[in-house]
């Protein structure tokens, strides 16, 4: 699994320090306290699917990763999340307990029913917001650390009818700053704390914690000797990769009629926009790749000359950092969320501050500037590789044991 492969980077090392904070050494000396650097307290995480869910993406390696991090240090962690077809409802897999039940809705009742029934006892809990939170502050006495990845605003009406739209904004906006108005926040990007400031929730209780890149293998491909462009990620509407194939089309019609565009990822939307693709006239020049192994997306990412991120909005966007790796730059919209962080604009890839035809010709300039993507990859390899995952792990342990403080 590609987490067991991030997770050795976190795991301690024979003769290696675990994470120690004057926190956890206060608290080593009396262990009625849990503490989670010292390895002996009880994480519940509340999340909407984990990473073996068809639908898992980013946030679900982000949450997984941590949640190793935190039992290689010997704490005992749960996580609650919905149910995967052939996969067991109860399960301990590389020291994590999975509980799932329900599904894409049903998942927040057996949360709430596992919590107020007792049927889990934590110390502390994690509740991931992906827009609908589960409202664990109203459910347990333990602390809550709330995280989120970024806020949903343009997302509820891209994916919902106005009225649900407007509850689910609602709730994201007005009721769930109330019910955690107590609780510390981690937030993975600065724009997510930004965002979060306007739903009136003080800075001062949003930790950052960005993202490690997961490593992935040498690439057994050389760069495409002719264009090529990818677009990692879920087919989901908010990534908007309708906006690529478009730009496939206008510059093949240009100067640049042997352009080929990678598509990794899969999702709801996959099949409207392999439509689009043949309405376009692109459908021999789009590949759709589904969802692929590590190798294989080292391959597509290191022969792809440039990586599209046409989404809305991104918490972080993984997937810029995974290119960033091969040497891959990106370019992407700004206001997009953490995308002006994981990109840095001009260093390491392009923000374009405009719609859909900007997009379209700073993707045209950039593939004419070879030695500029040459510069802006090798700049966003280095990016990359400064993101790492045993320092994330480290500023959860801090973020979950100042929690249990508060809680004192």
């Amino acid at each position: 699994m590609e987490v067991t492969s991030d997770i050795e980077r976190i795991r301690p090392q024979p003769g290696q320090v675990a994470v120690t904070s004057p926190v956890t050494k206060r608290r080593r000396r009396r262990r009625a306290v849990p503490s989670t650097a010292a390895g002996d307290a009880h994480v519940v995480i509340c999340t909407w699917r984990d990473l073996r869910h068809p639908e898992g993406g980013g946030s679900e390696r982000y949450v997984e990763t941590v949640a190793h991090g935190l039992a290689a240090l010997g704490n005992t962690v749960t996580v609650l999340c919905s149910s995967v077809a052939g996969l067991p409802p109860d399960d301990l897999r590389d020291g994590i307990r999975y509980r799932r039940r329900g599904g894409r809705y049903t998942v927040y009742l057996h949360a709430a029913w596992a919590l107020l029934s007792r049927q889990v006892r934590p110390d502390v809990v994690l509740d991931v917001q992906n827009g609908v939170p589960f409202l664990s502050s109203l459910l347990s006495r333990r602390p809550v650390v709330v995280l989120v990845h970024h806020v949903h605003r343009e997302q509820w009406r891209m994916l919902f009818g106005p009225r649900s739209a407007r509850l689910g904004w609602w709730v994201e906006s007005r009721l769930a700053p109330v019910i955690y108005r107590r609780s510390r926040y981690i937030a993975v990007s600065e724009a997510t704390r930004q965002d979060l400031a306007t739903l009136g929730i003080d800075p001062a209780r949003v930790s950052i914690i960005h993202n490690g890149t997961p490593p992935l293998p040498a690439a057994r491909t050389q760069r495409s000797a002719r264009p090529r462009l990818v677009v990692l990620g879920r087919l989901v509407e908010p990534k908007r990769v309708e906006i690529a194939l478009r730009v496939l089309q206008t510059l093949r019609s240009g100067r640049w009629p042997d352009l080929e565009l990678d598509v990794v990822g899969r999702g709801p939307h996959e099949g409207g926009l392999r439509e689009l693709a043949e309405q376009l006239g692109v459908a021999d020049n789009a590949i759709f790749h589904g969802f692929v192994d590590d190798q294989t997306k080292s391959d597509v990412l290191a022969a792809a000359w440039i990586h599209a991120v046409p989404s809305v909005k991104e918490g972080w966007a993984l997937a810029v950092v995974e290119a960033g790796q091969l040497g891959t730059p990106s370019v992407g919209f700004t206001g997009a969320g953490g995308l002006s962080e994981s990109i840095v604009n001009g260093r390491t890839g392009i923000l374009v501050d405009g719609d859909e035809n900007a997009f379209c010709s700073a993707i045209d300039d950039l593939l004419a500037d070879d030695e500029r993507r040459r510069r802006l990859g090798q700049a966003a390899r280095e990016h990359a590789l400064s993101f790492r995952w045993d320092t994330a792990v480290e500023a959860f342990v801090h973020a979950l044991d100042a929690s249990l403080d508060d809680a004192r």
